[in-house]
């Protein structure tokens, strides 16, 4: 009997602890095909983001997968891909050519070491990350939602100053631009 209770405690726990990461999931996909205009809180001096419009786009939700294009004026290259894996989110960051290609670099990220809040996930560096860009080893990136008032999308560089961070207005919702490349 004490080990019937252990194991309904056990797999009690076990769903409260997923419940954040899912709750952002949910979050994500009531944005799901809309496109918000976005502005720059922080970013290096040398950003050219500050200097061009900014815009995300939820083009994609599938069941463990949603894709968010981020432009940055023409620059169509940059989808945000959020996965889930496992009651924990995975992001990376798919850059592509004009043509469609891949970069050479891309599909970087991270995944969530826990589950989260609600309303922020945050993803260290994976080992991909690190093989592929040595410098971005300690990047750690984080999206917040306020449902209904904004998405933040940031990067910290630990052991630098290297931050960047960009909020969408989630109030105003802007004509669907065009795919990505």
């Amino acid at each position: 009997m004490r080990y019937a209770f252990l194991l309904l405690v056990f797999i009690f726990s076990s769903s409260l602890s997923a419940q954040p990461s899912q709750e952002f999931w949910n979050s994500l996909e009531k944005l799901c095909g809309k496109a918000y205009k976005g502005e720059v809180l922080e970013a290096p001096e040398d950003d050219s983001f500050r200097e061009v419009e900014l815009v995300m786009h939820v083009r994609s939700c599938e069941n463990q997968e949603i894709r968010i294009p981020f432009f940055a004026g023409e620059d169509r290259s940059r989808t945000w891909v959020l996965t889930m894996e496992n009651n924990r989110i995975k992001l990376k960051h798919d850059h592509r050519h004009e043509d469609g290609s891949e970069d050479d670099v891309t599909q970087y990220g991270g995944k969530a070491s826990n589950h989260g809040l609600a309303n922020l996930q945050t993803f260290p560096a994976d080992d991909f990350t690190a093989d592929l860009i040595p410098a971005a080893a300690s990047n750690v990136w984080w999206i917040e939602i306020q449902e209904g008032e904004s998405f933040t999308y940031n990067l910290r560089r630990i052991g630098t100053d290297r931050y960047f961070s960009i909020r969408f207005d989630l109030t105003k919702e802007i004509e669907t631009p065009p795919a990505p490349w």
